[in-house]
């Protein structure tokens, strides 16, 4: 029920024992050693006690995480009310309080009533408010609170640590990915060629490489990059994919929606497609390519697809860079993304929906 650390439990144990010590210097009994025995033994110091111990957890560690923290605020309101109320209504340290008094063993002299008056009511009767009880029915509430803001700013700044690290190796695998050895020198091989025969696309070719190693080190390490440059990235990548690409790798790029006014991750698209162009593609067989985009006015759906050749591709290849994908979306996207990867029918099809 509760994930106490070592220190934080030392820390419990000797508040409460503070707090369980506060009745015993209210109580009016002589001497000491018997004033404290017999509370220690009476009924209502354990009612009093037990009440206030059940009340910290059970507001602390349930009604604030599963209701309040959730947005279900009237139903938390509805508990808390209740809460209230019983302590209201049983008075737990006023009842302690009573039990500790002496017993007066006098008979009060018989009233004498005349005709038709009715008895008053007892001087000693309990009708009043408890309001050491309300207080410590407020303190405690607000102690709670105070100890979940604490753990969720915490939490909130660890989170914001780990996902700064992990783009940060996100941005270095897919810098050493894209721009490795082997990249450049089969693109600038294919870019060779093409000057050399005069391809009026030389140009652009090399713009675009020039673009994609501007992108990666320059413009990815902000939080979150507008969504029309993070395309001009992964469609730039592609082209330039397709240089070394024969007739037997068709590849179907396609981007639908507004891309001017949504941010997204960097580089959060590029696992999966660094995937596809890894280990979809074959120099013998058919191996079709399809990459597909499409922004909505609060959402993202990406989805990629490619044939499975056996022994090139398979999900344990691929599933560090995945591993660290998840991690990276579970930290920027906490709740608000949807993973879907599968093997189906010869396909290896990734779909991903993210909530912006």
């Amino acid at each position: 029920m509760f994930k106490l650390k070592t220190s934080h439990l030392i820390i419990h144990i000797a508040c409460w024992i503070m707090f369980l010590s506060l009745p015993l210097f209210f109580s009016n009994r002589e001497p000491m050693h018997e004033n404290i025995t017999k509370m220690l033994l009476s009924w209502p110091y354990w009612v009093f006690n037990s009440t206030f111990v059940f009340l910290f957890y059970f507001h602390t560690y349930i009604l604030i995480p599963r209701l309040f923290l959730k947005k279900k605020y009237k139903l938390y309101l509805s508990v808390l009310l209740l809460l209230f109320a019983i302590i209201y209504a049983i008075q737990p340290f006023d009842q302690l309080m009573t039990s500790s008094r002496p017993q007066i063993q006098d008979t009060p002299p018989p009233i004498v009533l005349k005709e038709g008056q009715r008895p008053e009511p007892h001087p000693h009767s309990n009708n009043r408010l408890d309001i050491v009880s309300i207080f410590l029915f407020l303190m405690i509430t607000a102690l709670g609170f105070a100890i979940q803001i604490a753990q969720q700013w915490l939490i909130s700044e660890q989170r914001a640590a780990l996902a700064e690290a992990d783009k940060a190796n996100a941005e270095l695998s897919s810098l050493k990915a894209q721009i490795n050895p082997h990249f450049m020198f089969n693109t600038l091989n294919n870019i060779y060629t093409l000057a050399v025969t005069g391809n009026p696309n030389t140009a652009d070719s090399i713009m675009k490489l020039s673009g994609i190693m501007r992108y990666v080190t320059e413009d990815a390490i902000e939080t979150f990059v507008n969504i029309r440059d993070e395309i001009k990235f992964v469609s730039d990548y592609i082209d330039l994919q397709r240089l070394r690409l024969g007739k037997t790798s068709p590849i179907t790029f396609s981007v639908s929606g507004d891309v001017e006014n949504q941010k997204i991750a960097p580089l959060v698209l590029m696992t999966f497609i660094e995937n596809v162009f890894k280990y979809g593609l074959s120099k013998h067989e058919k191996s079709p390519i399809t990459i597909q985009i499409e922004v909505q006015k609060n959402s993202i759906n990406f989805s990629s697809e490619n044939r499975i050749f056996h022994g090139k591709q398979n999900l344990e290849r691929t599933g560090i860079g995945i591993e660290n994908t998840k991690k990276r979306l579970a930290y920027l996207y906490p709740g608000r993304h949807k993973l879907s990867i599968l093997k189906d029918n010869g396909l290896f099809k990734v779909n991903l929906n993210l909530e912006l």
